[in-house]
Order: structure tokens, then C-alpha cells, then sequence
């Protein structure tokens, strides 16, 4: 069955890090462009940032550039969120997306990221 699952959500203390891994089952990885988003209940799910098929081209929004980082594996068929000095409004549930031109769009369930001390 293709999907894409999230993991390394989590609590981190303001100033801290996290690691959010997404991983494709059942469809081929290398060519979709994987997006992370992030929403928080009663907002506008905000796109933090994408990669490309073969990771040479990223993209991240302003209110994260500096401090998140995305990457992707696609040997593991696996897209990386790395996210440093945490703020409290990164606080969100993050989701990923696999999506190209003319095939089907793929979306992660989401797992929560809570920064607080």
C-alpha cells in the first residue's frame, strides 16, 4: 500500500532540536518532490519547506530559514526535517507531501511537534 509515515515528532525545550523523518512505502521516491508543512489547529497549514527529486534544490520558508534544513535519502526512500533553536511557535503538527506533475500526491498523517519548557 503507498504512503508516506512521519516520525520524530516530540516535546523539545525552546532552543533545542528535532529530527522529523518521512518515509515512502509502495511508490517510487527518487522523482516526487517532498514537501513538509505544518499546521496548527485553527490556522492555515503553512509550507515549511521542499526538496527535489535528486536534493539538489531546496526551498524554505522565511520564517524557518537559519534554523531548519531539509534533506533526503532516496537509497532509504526517506526526507529529512532537521529543526534547530526551536522556537514556541514552531509548534505545530508537521506533515509531509510527495507530489510530481501527473502522478499521484501522497500525504503523511502528520506527528505533532511541541516546544515548550
Amino acid at each position: 500500500q503507498a504512503q508516506l509515515v512521519e516520525s520524530g515528532g516530540g516535546l523539545a525545550q525552546p532552543g533545542g532540536s528535532l529530527r522529523l523523518s518521512c518515509t515512502a512505502y509502495g511508490f517510487i521516491f527518487s522523482d516526487r518532490i517532498i514537501s513538509w508543512y505544518r499546521q496548527v489547529p485553527g490556522n492555515v497549514r503553512e509550507l515549511v519547506g521542499s526538496i527535489s527529486g535528486g536534493g539538489s534544490v531546496t526551498n524554505l520558508a522565511d520564517s524557518v530559514k537559519g534554523r531548519f534544513t531539509i534533506s533526503r535519502d532516496n537509497a532509504q526512500k526517506t526526507a529529512y526535517l532537521q529543526m534547530n533553536s526551536l522556537k514556541r511557535e514552531d509548534t505545530a503538527v508537521y506533515s509531509c507531501k510527495a507530489a510530481q506533475l501527473g502522478r499521484p500526491v501522497y500525504w503523511g498523517k502528520g506527528t505533532q511537534v511541541t516546544v515548550s519548557s
